[in-house]
């Protein structure tokens, strides 16, 4: 029998209980390596976090250069836009992960 994931608003609960916002928040963000991957994600970020730089994106490629990490650090200044961050990262056609 396998468990369940854990509701995303319960991991939020938990999260927003550690944090004191607003927060330099860092969220990895990894992909197929594919031309423009980084572009977006920053784009995305923008739209969430207007004051983001994305020149401050680090970018780590796989050993075998299959997949791209993208460090995206971000100041949010509460829950809602944490999560709504979260989400649309998460959501992205070529998003494969977001930790």
């Amino acid at each position: 029998m396998s468990e369940s994931a854990e509701p995303l608003s319960a991991v939020f609960d938990r999260i927003e209980k550690l944090l004191e916002f607003p927060v330099e928040f860092p969220m990895k963000v990894i992909g197929k390596t594919v031309d423009g991957f980084a572009q977006q994600i920053a784009e995305l970020v923008l739209k969430h976090v207007p004051e983001f730089n994305p020149a401050t994106i680090e970018l780590r490629p796989s050993s075998k250069g299959a997949y791209l990490s993208l460090t995206v650090t971000a100041r949010v200044n509460d829950r809602a836009q944490l999560e709504s961050l979260y989400t649309a990262l998460s959501q992205h056609p070529m998003v494969r992960i977001v930790l």
